[in-house]
């Protein structure tokens, strides 16, 4: 672990992500990152469920990361504050919640596989937060690893301008250190745990070095006007044409910017490579100080404005973590919750280190901590000093894709059900929970059947509870295809003493489209006016049940033709009974149609996908209604029965190598088949 002093505390604070596709090796680089800081004193692997990181036994028992954990350590002087992110697909909203509150990021790439499309997708990710990269292609000791393909797919899918400023020392098994096109040294890796040796540039690495130092400075001048300047009033004479120092300056002017991408190489597992890249992130990685303020400087003296952007529960309590853009918290201070508007107070301040904490008395602009005390802050929510209001964007949750319904298995864990999936929505704000009035369930809506499967997992194992999850029912209607005229119902009952009289006759024809809608052609007041409005209300109650299967009826007119009242035993709860009764025999004798909810999706993919995506949602009865090509992306609408939907977000991740998208949005009902 090296030491050097920073003048400025916060130009010496570093707030990363690590971001990749799932089983690229993010968690072993966060792993390899804490063993040489120091920050832990044995290497932690994945395959063995010992890492620091995917501390949950969900994530140890299936070997991937599931939920962003923060981590903290030492490099050079500088505190890094690191989020290892999930990779899978179906987590994608916690590297959402996670980029919201970092200044910089690695992007970690196979060696083999270069671009996956979880890669790409979190990259876009990045590209709207504005936050910078350095590249770090991993696993460079297996068959098959090529940087230039790697850095070639980098460029062709996610950036116009990767900048490789190393060249590998062998080749797969054979990999063993690197060339810092940079400096122009080797860094040698011994194994058997050596740290890094500096030394000479291999003799016969030497003129493919200086070809690529040539091709590093052609692109960074390119880029930046000040290394432009520098390399065309170099003589030709010179070897190098830019300066180690105007390299480096330029490489973080251009990281800054979003201009350029500086590529890295390693081996993780094998701890080759890593500590190049923590010089890189101290060298070209923004500190707070360089980045757009948010709301307020980046200035510990400045009023309290922080972002909640995690919420857990722990054995020690509910953690919620925070991200400090200025001002400086103490244990016990208040805080107002600027969206709520309620003040709180920070009763603890921990810095985290995954699912271990130590108590701090206070945290400054930069830092990310977590908060013990907050009882009701959620995800997004904006702290602030009580004196000095500020409201911050929150993060935006992502649109549920897949539910599934949920149930205890005892009736009497109903309401710790319903506790436990408050807490569930609570901790993941892209989970929502909702009850469907028609079928009685509950259904739980994620953003894949991954997400889904853990949720139900946290239930039965963080909660103790016996949960049934099964498919969600759709809800049916019924509708009338051929109506029928002068229906006659009479309702009489006598039982002693007052008794029911109505005499109604009905018309029922198909409405074009849904809903219902009641009249009356009845003259001469042979109905008096409040008996139809009974009437009506006793149709009303009908339609909650159809004759086909019990389902809601909609699509239909009804029309009272005719009646007859009786001067002492007719009532309006008489004719509500009559119109109730009359519509369902009326009913009965209709044509009747099963009608199925039915969604309007929107589905972006791959040009050379659009054929597979086409083809499947033919054959999920789907019937396409637009289809428009983008840069080389294709948008297809159809409208698809919702029972269809259910597992379609699964099937397009398949068809599509992961890069398909789709909505959903409710488009009313159409004929069942």
């Amino acid at each position: 672990m090296r030491t050097r002093v920073v003048a400025d505390p916060l130009a010496a604070v570093r707030n990363l992500g690590v971001l990749a596709h799932v089983d690229a090796g993010k968690t072993t680089v966060t792993e390899r990152i804490l063993y040489l800081t120091g920050a832990t004193y044995k290497r932690g692997e994945v395959h063995d469920g010992t890492t620091v990181t995917d501390f949950d036994p969900q994530e140890r028992d299936r070997g991937i990361t599931i939920f962003a954990a923060a981590v903290s350590c030492d490099w050079d002087g500088h505190r890094i504050n690191l989020i290892d992110t999930p990779g899978h697909v179906d987590f994608s909203d916690e590297v959402e919640r996670s980029l919201r509150v970092l200044d910089g990021a690695v992007a970690v790439f196979d060696g083999v596989a270069g671009v996956e499309p979880q890669s790409e997708s979190v990259w876009r990710r990045a590209d709207r937060h504005g936050v910078p990269r350095v590249a770090f292609i991993n696993k460079m000791d297996r068959a098959g690893a090529d940087l230039d393909a790697v850095v070639a797919s980098i460029r062709a899918r996610l950036h116009p301008a990767p900048l490789p400023v190393q060249l590998p020392i062998g080749a797969e098994d054979g990999f063993r250190g690197v060339v810092d096109l940079v400096r122009m040294r080797a860094l040698v890796w011994d194994g058997g745990g050596a740290p890094v040796r500096e030394a000479p540039v291999p003799e016969e690495l030497l003129a493919e070095a200086r070809r690529r130092r040539g091709l590093l400075e052609e692109a960074v001048a390119g880029l930046h006007p000040g290394a432009l300047e520098e390399f065309c009033a170099a003589p030709a004479s010179a070897g190098a044409a830019l300066s180690d120092e105007t390299l480096a300056l330029a490489l973080r002017e251009l990281t800054l910017s979003g201009a350029g991408v500086v590529v890295l190489c390693g081996a993780a597992y094998r701890d080759r490579g890593v500590e190049p890249l923590l010089d890189a992130v101290v060298a070209y990685l923004p500190s707070p100080l360089d980045v757009p303020a948010a709301a307020r400087a980046a200035d510990p003296a400045a009023p309290l404005v922080a972002l909640a952007f995690k919420v857990s529960a722990t054995a020690t309590g509910r953690l919620t973590y925070v991200r400090l853009y200025a001002g400086t918290l103490r244990k016990g201070d208040a805080v107002l919750d600027a969206g709520a508007g309620r003040v709180e107070r920070a009763g603890r301040i921990l810095r985290v280190q995954a699912d271990r904490h130590a108590e701090v008395d206070r945290a400054v602009a930069g830092d990310i901590v977590a908060l013990v005390g907050l009882k009701a802050a959620r995800a997004g929510a904006t702290l602030c000093a009580p004196d000095a209001p500020v409201v911050l964007e929150p993060p935006s949750p992502a649109e549920p894709v897949v539910s599934v319904a949920v149930e205890a298995r005892r009736s009497a864990d109903a309401g710790r059900l319903a506790a436990a999936l408050a807490r569930l929505t609570e901790e993941d704000p892209s989970l929502s929970v909702r009850a469907d009035a028609e079928t009685g369930q509950t259904l739980l809506s994620g953003m894949g059947e991954l997400h889904l499967e853990v949720a139900a997992e946290k239930l039965r194992r963080d909660h103790g509870l016996a949960v049934a999850v099964g498919r969600p029912q759709v809800a049916h209607r019924e509708t009338v295809v051929r109506g029928v005229r002068g229906v006659l119902y009479r309702h009489v009952k006598q039982d002693g003493g007052a008794g029911q009289f109505a005499h109604v006759v009905l018309d029922v024809e198909p409405l074009d489209g849904e809903g219902f809608v009641f009249g009356s052609s009845v003259t001469g007041g042979r109905v008096p006016r409040e008996y139809v409005r009974a009437v009506e209300a006793g149709c009303r109650d009908a339609l909650a049940a159809g004759p086909l299967g019990g389902h809601p009826v909609t699509g239909l007119r009804v029309t009272l033709t005719d009646g007859a009242t009786h001067p002492k035993d007719s009532s309006e709860l008489a004719f509500r009974a009559a119109g109730r009764l009359g519509l369902r025999a009326a009913l009965a004798a209709c044509a009747m149609a099963l009608l199925e909810p039915v969604a309007e999706v929107t589905v972006t993919a791959p040009d050379e996908a659009a054929g597979a995506v086409l083809g499947d949602l033919a054959a999920r009865r789907g019937r396409v209604t637009g289809s428009v090509a983008r840069a080389g992306t294709v948008v297809v609408t159809a409208t698809v029965p919702l029972a269809e939907v259910f597992g379609y977000a699964t099937r397009l991740r398949g068809r599509t190598h992961g890069r398909g998208t789709f909505t959903a949005r409710p488009a009313g009902y159409a004929p069942a088949p």
